[in-house]
C-alpha cells in the first residue's frame, strides 16, 4: 500500500529527516513512535506532499507519488488527519462531513455515524464547540468521507483523557476491520501498542528500530532510550 524509501526532508536549510524508510501493507495498522520533535509529523507531511522530501521515493499503491500535490493524493485514496485537527469551527458537525464528501460508494454520512455514534448526537452542533476528543473523531470521520485506502493519523490521542483515548482506539480498530490501511504516529506508546501490528521508532529524524509489537516490547534498550517507557 505504502512504501517510503530513504527519504531526506528539509525545512529550509535544516535537515530534518535522514534516510527514513517504512512500509504499510494492505489492511495493516503500523505505528511510527517517538518523542515530541523526533520527526513523526514531518514524516507524515512528507508522505502527504505537504513537505516533499528532497531525496528518496514514496510509492502509493504501486505509483511513485513523491512530491505529488496533497489534493491529488486524496483523490488517489490517501487520507490525512493532522495533529492540530483543523475542524471548520463555524460549521456544524454535519456540514464538516458534507463539505468533504466525494460521492464515495463505500463511505457516506450514514456509515460514518454508525462507526462514530457519538457524532450522531452532535450533528447540528458547531465543530468549534466540541471537546478535543469529539473534534478528533470529527477530523477522522471527515477524512473518511473521501473513501481512503490509506489513512495517516498524526498523534490521534494527543491531549485526550484516558477514557476518550480508549474509545478512539476502538474506533480506529473498526477502520482496520473495514479494510483501511493505517499509519499512525504516536507519543503515547501504550495506546499505540494496543492498535498496531508493527512499529517504527524514530528519533532525531532517523529510524532507530523496526519490528513487530512483540519485538518492541521485548527490547528494553529501545524503549528506554527512545520512548522512555
Amino acid at each position: 500500500m505504502l512504501n517510503v524509501k530513504n527519504i531526506h526532508t528539509y525545512y529550509g536549510l535544516s535537515h530534518i529527516l535522514f534516510d527514513v524508510s517504512l512500509t504499510v501493507s494492505e489492511g495493516e495498522v503500523v505505528g511510527l513512535l517517538g518523542r515530541n520533535g523526533a520527526g513523526k509529523s514531518t514524516t507524515m507531511r512528507s508522505i502527504m506532499g505537504l513537505t516533499p522530501p528532497k531525496e528518496g521515493t514514496i510509492t502509493f499503491k504501486g505509483e511513485d507519488v513523491t512530491g505529488k500535490k496533497p489534493f491529488l493524493l486524496v483523490r488517489d485514496g490517501m487520507g490525512y488527519v493532522p495533529d492540530d485537527r483543523r475542524v471548520f469551527a463555524d460549521l456544524t458537525v454535519d456540514d464538516n462531513l458534507e463539505i468533504a464528501y466525494q460521492k464515495s460508494k463505500e463511505w457516506n454520512k450514514e456509515r460514518i455515524y454508525t462507526i462514530f455514534p457519538a457524532l450522531t448526537y452532535m450533528k447540528t452542533r458547531r465543530a468549534g464547540n466540541l471537546s478535543g476528543g469529539e473534534q478528533q473523531m470529527l477530523t477522522i470521520a471527515r477524512a473518511l468521507m473521501n473513501g481512503p485506502d490509506l489513512l495517516l493519523l498524526d498523534e490521534p490521542t494527543e491531549g485526550l483523557a484516558p477514557l476518550i483515548v480508549r474509545d478512539l482506539e476502538e474506533q480506529i480498530l473498526k477502520l482496520k476491520d473495514a479494510g483501511i490501511s493505517i499509519l499512525l504516529s504516536e507519543q503515547n506508546v501504550r495506546s499505540a501498542l494496543r492498535m498496531i501490528s508493527r512499529a517504527y521508532v524514530i528519533d532525531e529524524g532517523a529510524i532507530r528500530f523496526s519490528g513487530t509489537v512483540a519485538e518492541l516490547e521485548a527490547n528494553e534498550e529501545v524503549k528506554k532510550k527512545y520512548l522512555m517507557v
